[in-house]
Parts: structure tokens; sequence; C-alpha cells
């Protein structure tokens, strides 16, 4: 009988229980770490200007993060099931909020985010190999209206390469997922922690040091509006600064929540998500802010500023090993980047499979292959993060040379639901209230950190930073809301024609 008690306990759903502490907080940490830490710090300073307030805005991302995260222990585990943060905006309000979550996760967050990733990893991948390129086209770009076109690159080859092979690595099984998982976010974790002990010991420099924190407020270079014509250079202007900036510095720090979808998989998930969100989350915006510290003791706020294609974290390994610093550095990205979507992958169709269990997305995303994971999940999602690597916008054409150039969708795309995403994190933190009074009696084995202050000072500060983008950042904000209604129509459809599960 005691034998036949744990193999139940190891199933869920039909899952198997297979990631302790370890390869859960290893895919909290994989999957927040891809290549934005090693790119956004140089657009963040050119908004904000000053090397403090550039500091300021990755501690406010770091403590929204790590908020959000202790609060989401609740729920998870509470609600320790496939699906995660679906789940937990289908039980506090309604399915339709569960959906929309879920719809814009499948068409945007989290397809846009592997496309992405998957033409970072190719675009590093060109430094070592330049025959990689953007430009180097296999199908030259086909204009399909006067702003889009579609074409078929090296870069976009590797990109769609790249998806295929993860989503078919991920279909053998959750052993060998976790094994990518947990080595892959070793190495870019130890690349990560080489670069910030190297940038202060090494690449240290007396005169950017100096000027940076001999005068961390003052701001200098070549400033951006950070929107209605407001720059930094006034109070309420780095106000809006700080906010706006956080679209970068959130999105670098993003996908911590992941891990939920995997909680059918997680061994005694009411402990294990609650630490590996905590122990996952501060591993990284810990890493997060000594990385910049680092950038900042190696290169002038000038010239992280201006480095080439914003690749700050680059020009630091240049200071550090010279001319083989660019080769060292897009190693270490491709590492990052390909463990980075493993994670993205894996997790994503976990919550597809509890969507169709719903009767609310394709129903054989809802059935698990012979190795215990939703295949056609991972399969249904593999095909559109490669659609989305193929469009492209045409950004203009240089009248003295006739070249075209042209950007990506997905990019377009991550920009519009970057507000989306924060509206579901501040409803998912709300939820924790609404439960409480809905369900006081539920079993929550671990209780939100802090409650109910902690979460209502996220609630507040993801709010007011939600404000701002709202009304200095519209053309990137309100797409996205247009992105999320669409899901409105889909939703009554598919709870028309589609057909729940009936086991459990």
């Amino acid at each position: 009988m005691a034998e036949a008690v744990t193999i139940t306990e190891e199933k869920s759903e039909g899952f198997v229980r297979g990631l302790g502490l370890l390869d859960s907080t290893m895919i909290v940490a994989g999957s927040m770490i891809g290549s934005g830490i090693f790119i956004v710090s140089a657009l963040m300073s050119r908004q904000l200007g000053s090397p403090g307030w550039l500091l300021v805005a990755w501690l406010v991302t770091g403590v929204l993060t790590i908020m959000a995260a202790l609060s989401y222990g609740e729920l998870a585990a509470m609600m320790p099931k496939a699906g995660g943060q679906y789940v937990y905006l289908r039980e506090a309000f309604s399915p339709l909020w569960g959906f929309l979550y879920g719809w814009t996760l499948f068409l945007v967050i989290q397809s846009g985010t592997i496309a992405a990733v998957a033409v970072g990893f190719a675009r590093f991948t060109g430094v070592l190999f330049p025959a990689i390129s953007e430009s180097n086209y296999l199908i030259k770009p086909l204009h399909l209206t006067s702003g889009y076109a579609i074409s078929l690159s090296t870069a976009q080859l590797v990109g769609v390469l790249m998806i295929a092979l993860l989503t078919w690595m991920n279909t053998r099984g959750l052993k060998l997922g976790k094994l990518v998982q947990n080595i892959f976010t070793t190495a870019k974790t130890g690349a990560l922690i080489a670069l910030i002990v190297l940038g202060v010991i090494v690449g240290r420099n007396a005169l950017a040091t100096s000027g940076n924190f001999g005068n961390l407020w003052q701001p200098r270079g070549t400033l951006e509006s950070v929107g209605g014509g407001l720059m930094a250079t006034s109070a309420f202007g780095l106000f809006v600064g700080i906010c706006v900036t956080q679209t970068q510095s959130l999105f670098s720090a993003d996908a911590w929540n992941n891990i939920t979808f995997t909680a059918g998989e997680v061994k005694n998930p009411k402990r294990n998500i609650p630490l590996s969100l905590a122990f996952g989350t501060l591993l990284v915006i810990t890493l997060y802010m000594l990385a910049n510290v680092a950038y900042l003791v190696t290169l002038p706020i000038e010239t992280i500023q201006s480095v080439p294609s914003d690749r700050v974290a680059t020009a630091t390994a240049q200071t550090i090993f010279g001319n083989s610093g660019a080769t060292i550095m897009a190693i270490a990205i491709m590492i990052s980047t390909f463990g980075c979507n493993n994670g993205l992958i894996l997790a994503g169709s976990r919550a597809y499979y509890a969507m169709a269990r719903d009767g609310l997305f394709f129903k054989s995303s809802g059935t698990l292959n012979k190795n215990q994971v939703p295949a056609w999940g991972l399969l249904i999602q593999g095909i559109w993060s490669v659609l989305l690597v193929l469009p492209r916008t045409i950004k203009g054409t240089d009248s003295a040379t006739g070249v075209t150039s042209y950007g990506n969708l997905y990019g377009n795309l991550l920009d519009y639901v970057i507000s989306a995403a924060l509206i579901f994190y501040i409803l998912t933190i709300l939820g924790i209230f609404v439960l409480r009074a809905k369900r006081p009696d539920a079993e929550r084995p671990y209780k939100a950190f802090g409650y109910p202050f902690i979460p209502a000072l996220y609630i507040l500060g993801a709010a007011v930073v939600l404000v701002i983008l709202f009304i200095y950042q519209t053309s990137t904000t309100w797409p996205g809301l247009i992105i999320v209604l669409t899901g409105v129509p889909v939703y009554f459809i598919w709870r028309k024609f589609g057909t729940a599960a009936t086991d459990s």
C-alpha cells in the first residue's frame, strides 16, 4: 500500500512529478535570464541620463519582481496544478479572465518571447559565423503591405531551427527538458557571475568609476525623451522616466512565473514552488543589480549610452578581454538564450494544457504523450513561434542608398503587450485578496509574505507604472489592450464549441 501511495503522489493529472526544488529554481532563474540584461541598460541610460537613476530603476524592478514572486507563492501552494497563473485568474475572477491571460500568453507573450530569444541567439551566433545575419537572405523580403514584409534570412533560419530543436527535445519527456535547463542555467549564471567579478576586479576603470559614482545623480550624455516631450532632467520627467524604463528592465526580469505553469510536475509543490519563486527571483535580481555595477565601474555612462547595438555587456567584456571580448560575450549570450528558450518552451505548453482541459484551447493540447508531456501543446506553440519569426516590419528606405531597413513583427507585439502583462500580474495578486474573501477556509500551506501590505504595495507600485505607460507611451500600450480584447470573441467561440475533459 505504501508503494501505491507513492506512485499516486508522483502523478498529477497524468504528469510525472519530476521537478525538485533545485530544478524548479533553475526554471525560474533560467527563464528570467535571456539577453535583456546584456543590452537594455544602454537604452535605459539614455532615458535616465545618470548612473544613480539607472541603478534606482533596476532596484524598482527588483523590488516589484520579488514582491510579486513572494505573493504568487500563496496561490501556487493553494492551487498546485498545471496552468499556474491561468488557473489563479480563473478561480479568483472567472474563466473569461483566465482565458484572456492564456490567449495573450499564447498569441504574443510566450510565443513572441520565444521568437525574440531565438533570433537573439542567432544574432550572437553571427558574431562567430558572419554568414548568419538578418541581412543575408535565403528568401528576400516579400512586401505584403506598405508596412510589413516576410523573409527568411540565415539568422531567421537559425532561430527557426533552435525553436524546432528545443520543442522536439521537450516532447521526449521532462527528464531531458530539466537536464537541459539545469545545465544551461548553471552555465549562464556562472558566466554572468564571471562577468561581474572580472568587471569589478579586472575591468575596473578609475576614470569611469570616479565619473559615474563621484557624480551619481547628474544627467549627462545623449538623453532621449521618455514620452510627451518630457526629459529626465526635471523631477517629474525623472519620475516618468523611471516608470517608462520599467518596460525594458521588467521585461528582462520577466518569465519568473513560468514555474507555476509546471506545478503539476513539481515534487511537493506546496513547499517547493513558493521557495523556488523566492530563491530564483532573488538570485537573478541580485545578479542584475551587480551586473549594472560592473558596467558602471568599467564604462563611463556616456559610453554605455552609445555602445554599438546597445551591447553594453560586450563593451564591458572587450574592456576585460580586449578584442576577444566580443567572441566570449557572444558565446555567453548564446548559452543564456538557449537555456532561456528551453524554459519558456517547456513551461508554456503546460498553460495551454490547462486551457484545453477546460475546453478553451485546441483539444489535442490537453493530452499527454507516452512521455507524459503535452506534445501537441508544445508543437502548436512551436509552430506559432516559428511563424512569428518570419514577418518583418518595414522601417523605411534610405534615399541615398535605396536600401530598405527592416524590423521584426514580434518586437512590436512584445512592446504592445508589456503593459497588458502588467495588468495580468496586478489582477493575479489582487486575486489573493479575492480568494481570501471567497474561500477563507481553503488550505494555504504558504501565505503571501507581508500580507496584506506587500501584495497591496505591489499592486499600487505596478498600477502607477501602468498609468504612466498609458499616458506617456500610448503608441505601445493601447494596442496591447486590443490584442487582449481579441480573446473575448474567441473565448465565447471556444466555450460554445470546445469540449472540457471529463477526467482529472
